[in-house]
């Protein structure tokens, strides 16, 4: 039976409790000699498995909801949520082949086109740290908020809070102020996503797990990015940077706003007509 709804300091201790348990296990694979690109997957592991244990329960409990995989949105028809995912996967191959043209034909980069097997099946593994990621905040977070606010406050909100729980507070200003205000547009991006793909979470699986794993597959393997790229462009951090931080990446996540809002709008108009 529902426990009277969600309430807010439960709504902020229980993603806490899991960034808590995340964080450790990035530490602890850091103590073991795990490489950095290593630590995410090593991370989410344990962050995964405890949100498939807590989290059926809760949505049982507080949410009143009998059937709590479809409202987080993962028990969905397996034809419909691979269809998902590929779109998702799609828009990721068309963002990137466009960054990587504009670092080739800019000078920042050059191709490398090497692929080592352990770099594809890293960036394959870092789907798990999109499904762990979207399971949270938009599987979980995003449900909790609607039920206690308006909808566009809770997809901002989430938005906000994903990019928080990020380590943008490591870069010098105003690079970390880029760097939280692109992770909270990509917030924004996923949440459409979900809305958009009929609160299925597959194509935002795809969408956040192919950009983490093809970005990581760009840097180490197929191009060998200049140091010297400018920060206002790429984002800080040179060969290392992160693009949700830099020009080329806001008006990326602007567009996707645009027209994932498109897609809600002319899904809620044809549901309703």
């Amino acid at each position: 039976m529902a426990g009277g709804g969600p309430r807010p300091l439960g709504t902020l201790l229980f993603p806490l409790l899991v960034v808590a348990v995340w964080s450790l296990a990035r530490f602890l694979a850091q103590l073991a000699g795990f490489a950095p690109e290593q630590r995410p997957l090593v991370g989410a592991l344990p962050a995964l498995l405890l949100l498939f244990i807590l989290l059926p329960r809760r949505v049982r409990r507080v949410w009143g909801d009998g059937q709590p995989w479809r409202r987080l949105g993962l028990a969905r028809p397996l034809g419909e949520g691979v269809l998902q995912l590929l779109r998702g996967l799609g828009q990721v191959l068309v963002l990137l082949t466009g960054l990587v043209l504009v670092l080739l034909i800019g000078g920042w980069a050059q191709w490398q086109g090497a692929l080592p097997i352990s770099v594809a099946v890293n960036g394959v593994l870092l789907l798990g740290v999109g499904l762990a990621e979207e399971l949270l905040f938009r599987g979980w977070l995003l449900g909790e908020l609607e039920q206690q606010l308006p909808a566009r406050r809770a997809l901002l909100l989430q938005g906000l809070l994903f990019g928080l729980v990020h380590p943008w507070y490591r870069l010098a200003a105003p690079w970390s102020w880029a760097q939280l205000l692109g992770l909270s547009l990509l917030g924004v991006v996923l949440g459409l996503q979900r809305r958009s793909d009929g609160g299925s979470l597959a194509g935002a699986v795809g969408l956040h797990g192919g950009l983490v794993g093809g970005w990581f597959v760009i840097q180490e393997a197929v191009l060998g990015i200049q140091p010297d790229t400018p920060a206002w462009l790429l984002g800080p951090g040179g060969a290392a940077a992160n693009p949700v931080g830099g020009l080329l990446g806001l008006m990326t996540l602007l567009i996707l706003i645009r027209l994932n809002t498109g897609r809600v709008l002319n899904k809620d108009t044809l549901e309703n007509s």
